[in-house]
């Protein structure tokens, strides 16, 4: 009977789905291209709120639909291929016209965006290779860094209602050496979680495979459901201060509703407390997010949101996701204060303004815990936890075609997103899952991105980061994984206090499209690190490297 029963309420609810798409995979590269026409529409796209992401499809193939209507538009040669790259890259939603009609084989390549493809009224699929393969030379070492990664991508759709993706590969990696003392310190590899290496005091060769899959549809005409492993992110800005996607892949639910011009996102993660050596099951901790955003006019959106981060350390406790978190229109901070349960609970907002047709401003304020009386007397008191971002795009700078400039600051006061223990720290797998930095510092960012010619193009990027280590076995609040039990001080505190650090890190980037998501990149990084540490090494880095990306957005160690 109960099979029965359950077989009859999935059945209905599945007969009643509306159609759906998978998601376009986070890239910062692709999502500018799309935040980069919002801006020149002059006003917000009501089919999606652009700080969500990542996007579906089918929310994509609308925007460029209707920013195509527009008559105002006047466009370059450039932005004619940009708009018909992204049409190609989500071509089930177009017409037929959109078919690239001389195939590799007959079957390969039919269309330019996919190797192998199906579609028919009930079942559509395409299949694409993945590679990234790069070699690199770090001045800090003889020996040439490489990655050589290899996988498949694969989505679809049933009946046009049910969307599912799965992407996988098998990589192999020997990272500059600033990147193996990330790894050597936290245990992990930046947007990764498990990985191979004979030797973990120093982690060179490293072995690790990358795997993300979801299936996803509209529960109503309205209302998204997701529900696999990958990542997300919240804002406009480069860095998120909210949740971003330097974390590894998350075991999550997602429910997304967008009605009028409010969007409310609800988020529910499993996430890895601990990273153990030992052979056995990592402890898991749980995530709760709640986000609402309107369009409160045609090109100003606000945005509210909280979050809490929750588990138990004691492995005798029954450590799983406590089913009042799933409550989607409770505040988190009230069911803690019943439960008695002492988790980590953050709350802010943020905002973006279009205007001019070329600008576009953001923001994000999180906070974390804080008395207002200790914010007026300016006392440093350690609990004063918050972090904040402002920013600023500008399009076509200076009337050059298709030059963009971004300048952006971040900062993050001491002990912000920690916690007394790792199961309620906001980290996954050990790495921050908002700004990789963690906290205790503040940053400044300035960005370039030039394309010339269709499919020739320029980034160039300068960040200035000033933040504290910790030293002297002090936990000085920028390492979220340390217990915020054991401060230095209760008063006098500061960004950037422990062990003070300033790095300036500079990329630049060309890049050539040769075919579909087909990319040669030439990459020059300079790093340069200074502190009183003497003993620190790989504080100066020079890297150039040379590259080939097919079907995959760069991995980038920009800390």
């Amino acid at each position: 009977m109960k099979k029965l029963l359950l077989g009859f309420i999935f059945s209905t609810i599945f007969s009643q789905l509306l159609a759906q798409s998978a998601y376009a995979p986070l890239n910062q590269d692709y999502y500018h291209l799309l935040e980069r026409y919002e801006i020149r529409s002059g006003a917000l796209f009501q089919g999606f709120h652009s700080h969500i992401k990542p996007y579906t499809r089918q929310s994509i193939s609308q925007f460029l639909k209707t920013f195509e209507q527009d008559s105002t538009q006047i466009l370059s040669k450039t932005d004619e291929f940009n708009l018909a790259y992204l049409k190609q890259d989500n071509w089930e939603f177009f017409k037929d016209d959109t078919l690239y009609r001389k195939p590799w084989w007959k079957n390969l390549y039919r269309q330019p965006s996919a190797f192998l493809h199906h579609q028919d009224q009930d079942f559509h699929y395409q299949i694409n290779p993945v590679i990234h393969w790069q070699v690199g030379k770090d001045n800090n070492t003889s020996q040439l860094a490489f990655l050589n990664t290899r996988g498949v991508e694969l989505r679809g759709t049933i009946n046009k209602k049910v969307a599912f993706y799965s992407f996988f590969t098998d990589n192999q990696a020997s990272f500059p050496k600033y990147v193996q003392s990330f790894i050597k310190k936290f245990d992990a590899v930046p947007a990764e979680g498990y990985y191979k290496d004979g030797d973990r005091a120093e982690p060179t060769n490293l072995d690790f495979i990358h795997a993300r899959g979801y299936l996803a549809f509209k529960a109503l005409k309205n209302v998204e459901v997701q529900f696999g492993h990958d990542r997300n992110s919240i804002g406009n800005g480069y860095r998120s201060m909210i949740l971003s996607d330097f974390a590894a892949n998350y075991l999550f639910l997602k429910i997304n509703t967008n009605v009028w011009k409010l969007n409310y996102q609800n988020l529910f993660a499993q996430m890895t407390a601990e990273v153990l050596n030992a052979d056995g099951l990592r402890p898991k901790k749980y995530m709760a997010n709640h986000h609402l955003s309107v369009n409160v006019s045609k090109n100003f959106n606000l945005g509210v949101f909280e979050t809490i981060i929750f588990g138990q350390r004691d492995t005798l406790t029954n450590n799983t996701f406590d089913l009042n978190y799933l409550n989607p229109i409770i505040f988190y901070r009230s069911v803690e204060q019943q439960l008695g349960s002492p988790d980590n609970v953050l709350l802010g907002t943020d905002f973006k303004w279009n205007f001019a047709k070329r600008f576009s401003v953001y923001g994000q304020f999180l906070l974390d815990e804080f008395l207002l009386n200790e914010i007026r007397q300016n006392r440093g008191w350690w609990a004063n936890k918050f972090a904040g971002q402002l920013g600023v795009k500008y399009i076509d700078a200076f009337g050059i075609k298709n030059l963009d400039l971004q300048a952006e600051a971040n900062f993050a006061r001491p002990y912000t997103y920690t916690q007394d223990n790792n199961f309620k720290s906001f980290t996954h797998y050990q790495q921050p899952l908002a700004h990789p930095l963690g906290a205790n510092f503040y940053e400044f960012i300035g960005i370039l991105r030039y394309q010339p010619l269709p499919r020739l193009s320029f980034v160039g990027k300068v960040f200035y980061m000033n933040y504290g280590l910790d030293k002297d076995g002090l936990n000085w609040g920028g390492n979220l994984l340390l217990s915020n039990k054991n401060i230095v001080q209760t008063y006098g505190n500061r960004i950037g206090q422990g062990l003070n650090t300033k790095t300036l890190f500079l990329d630049a980037t060309l890049q050539y499209q040769f075919w579909h998501n087909c990319v040669i990149e030439l990459k020059q990084v300079v790093r340069q690190m200074k502190n009183d540490d003497d003993t620190m090494p790989f504080k100066n880095t020079t890297f150039t490297s040379l590259g080939l990306r097919i079907n995959i957005a760069p991995r980038l160690h920009e800390f």
